[in-house]
């Protein structure tokens, strides 16, 4: 047990130099997003400090990945990915990606809304969204459409848009986020 305990933790340093290199990420940006010092960065990377909890909790989070694909933990043999619900302005977001950057994909379920003033928003990024049940209204710009269960829509969030359940029961979407302007692409073999 010892053996493998130490093997385990013998590789955590590679493992943090090699992710953070596919990141194209600095010793001094890391520092900065974890309050962790270069030098103290450094010697984990390579071997001269023994990981711990108080140093590998905020590496996880600034690579946005569970502690245990971070230390490359020996598999439990549970396959299930446990993700937490986002509860956001009475939503349920429920992710369903765990890496920041690129494409995100979330389940959002919506209250059903009382009649309110919708107030359009615009931000960075591009949404597709799928309506897997109950009715959704969006505001794109001029547009005021009712979506459906089975309907598809995607924009450019720079243009004002607003998105809400209408109807006696909640709605729940599929949503596929990018904060870069990514476009979603279907590809169909024909």
């Amino acid at each position: 047990m010892d053996d493998e305990l130490n093997e385990t933790l013998s590789a955590v340093g590679p493992r943090l130099r090699a992710l953070r290199r596919e990141r194209e990420i600095t010793l001094a940006e890391l520092s900065e997003s974890t309050a962790i010092s270069e030098s103290t960065l450094s010697r984990l990377e390579s071997g001269g400090r023994k990981p711990t909890l108080e140093l590998l909790l905020p590496l996880a989070k600034a690579y946005g990945i569970p502690l245990d694909e971070l230390v490359g933990a020996p598999a439990t043999g549970d396959p299930r990915i446990h993700m937490r619900p986002i509860r956001r302005h009475g939503r349920v977001f429920i992710p369903l990606t765990r890496r920041p950057g690129g494409i995100q994909a979330f389940k959002q379920i919506m209250p059903p809304q009382t009649p309110i003033e919708p107030e359009l928003k615009v931000h960075e990024g591009y949404e597709w969204l799928y309506v897997l049940s109950g009715r959704v209204r969006l505001l794109l710009g001029e547009q005021d459409l009712t979506l459906l269960p089975g309907e598809v829509v995607e924009f450019d969030t720079h243009v004002p848009h607003w998105i809400a359940a209408v109807g006696p029961e909640p709605a729940e979407v599929l949503c596929l986020y990018g904060t870069q302007g990514e476009r979603a692409h279907i590809r169909t073999n024909t």
